[in-house]
């Protein structure tokens, strides 16, 4: 038999109205038309970043789970997880302003690559972001 639970706020034990309620990686959601579910945690972003490349010292302007960035040369950047992920096998992306992001290579349970381009060079552009969705470890 299932059970169900309607309420309008959840608060912590000691009623301060803060919440910390923790998703199973077993958790599903049911999509927007509701006909399917899917799990939860694997569809979350993992990391990511936002950053000038033009900037003598290169550091995020925003990020989640994002440790450090690493100014690899010319258009070539890493970002450095606070939390690593389960293998080197999961999705990255980014862009740079409609400029094109390569960043597949150099993927590390602790790090992956942003490399930037325009016109087929490497390129240090502002707005620079990435992202990356996968297993955490």
């Amino acid at each position: 038999m299932s059970s169900q639970l309607n309420v309008d706020t959840i608060v912590d034990k000691a009623g301060s109205g803060g919440t910390n309620v923790k998703v199973g990686n077993t958790s599903t959601y049911v999509s927007d038309g509701g006909s399917s579910t899917q799990n939860l945690v694997q569809g979350l972003t993992k990391q990511w970043v936002s950053f000038d490349g033009t900037a003598a010292t290169v550091t995020a302007d925003d990020s989640f789970n994002t440790a450090s960035l690493t100014d690899n040369g010319t258009g070539n950047f890493s970002a450095n997880f606070t939390n690593a992920m389960a293998n080197a096998n999961f999705f990255s992306c980014g862009d740079a302003n409609a400029r094109r992001i390569v960043n597949s290579e150099g993927r590390t349970t602790a790090r992956h690559n942003i490399r930037v381009y325009e016109d087929s060079s490497s390129s240090d552009r502002s707005g620079s972001r990435g992202a990356a969705i996968g297993d955490l470890a």
